[in-house]
């Protein structure tokens, strides 16, 4: 495990289309989730301690978000030759296992990662309804793997922003996790 932080938010940056096969067996592409407030995708895994110490609040973040017209998309883009946890199968159980409200999709050729520039898992894309990037930070602070503080998320705190205003805060603090396993 490598640890690694997302880079500073690329306001406006517009989202990608994709087409990409979900744990419901049906494919998923960008336009079918628009929600009318917006879309937020994430890049996930089931392997990651970091995503396991926050997969409860995006859990939660995601259908709160989902009564205020913002969809959500997780999105799996690890190498699963060499980590067998990531599988499709296992993404299968990973999703029923934690009640996603929402689509879990494997990127087999990573493609829709690097288009996006995902880094590490989680990373939070946060998209207005233009679809424009406005949120490119952590869920939460964590420490020793536990998060330091309830109540709202960061996460949620600026996506809520982001479904009333069009824009995301101004000051983001970077999300971090395990690097993304590149197929070599």
């Amino acid at each position: 495990m490598v640890l690694t932080k997302t880079p500073i938010c690329n306001f406006g940056e517009k989202a990608r289309h994709f087409k990409l096969k979900g744990v419901d067996g049906k494919l998923h592409r960008l336009e079918d989730h628009i929600g009318k407030s917006g879309l937020l995708i994430m890049f996930i895994c089931n392997h990651c301690p970091y995503v396991k110490a926050v997969i409860e609040d995006i859990v939660n973040d995601c259908k709160n978000l989902k009564n205020s017209g913002l969809n959500s998309i997780a999105i799996m883009s690890n190498n699963v030759k060499e980590y067998p946890e990531d599988s499709f199968e296992n993404m299968i159980k990973f999703s029923n296992n934690n009640k996603f409200s929402f689509p879990y999709l494997i990127d087999e050729t990573q493609n829709v990662a690097k288009d996006y520039g995902a880094v590490c898992t989680p990373d939070f894309f946060g998209y207005n309804k233009k679809l424009e990037l406005q949120y490119r930070g952590r869920i939460r602070e964590l420490k020793d793997l536990k998060p330091i503080s309830s109540g709202d998320s960061d996460l949620l705190k600026a996506m809520n922003l982001i479904i009333k205003t069009g824009s995301g805060p101004k000051n983001q603090i970077p999300s971090m996790g395990c690097n993304i396993k590149w197929t070599k």
